[in-house]
């Protein structure tokens, strides 16, 4: 005996508040709200924030990294990445530097600044999990459940 599918009554399919697209954009600016004050007292936005983050990471594994793989890794185009970085730059966090194997690849790197601002950073996971009300499962469900879209739209090619 085969289920039928489950029947939604009257929801129109088209309303508003249906739209997946709709619940994460607004989510997504929400979200970004809440980082707002937190990333003001280190002079930066989420988008160089999400930067940091990235080249954090990167510094702990002791590897560098250049600005296209940055770019790839945080599904920006290498020219939406360049003036975060090159802000980054102007506030004394990161360096850009030519490759020496290959002048064509500009490697991105912490300064010792960008370095110690990190430690400030480590207070703004656990502000944001308070901010939002929601357990650190619900928040890992929401984690595992965007992702899934990520990983749809890169093999969609839209990154």
């Amino acid at each position: 005996m085969t289920e039928n599918p489950p029947d939604h009554g009257s929801v129109d399919p088209l309303s508003l508040e249906a739209q997946v697209c709709f619940a994460l954009s607004a989510s997504a600016r929400g979200l970004v709200a809440l980082y707002r004050p937190l990333l003001a007292p280190l002079g930066i936005t989420h988008p160089q924030y999400l930067v940091l983050l990235a080249l954090w990471e990167d510094d702990a594994a002791s590897v560098s990294t250049t600005v296209t793989a940055l770019a790839h890794r945080l599904h920006l185009d290498p020219g939406t990445l360049s003036p975060l970085l090159k802000r980054l730059e102007t506030i004394g966090f990161v360096a850009r530097e030519r490759s020496a194997e290959d002048a064509r690849q500009v490697r991105v790197v912490l300064t010792d600044e960008g370095r110690a601002r990190r430690r400030d950073a480590e207070r703004i996971p656990p502000a944001i999990v308070a901010a939002t009300g929601l357990g650190l499962d619900e928040l890992a469900q929401v984690h595992a459940a965007a992702s899934k879209v990520v990983q749809a739209a890169v093999r969609a090619g839209v990154y």
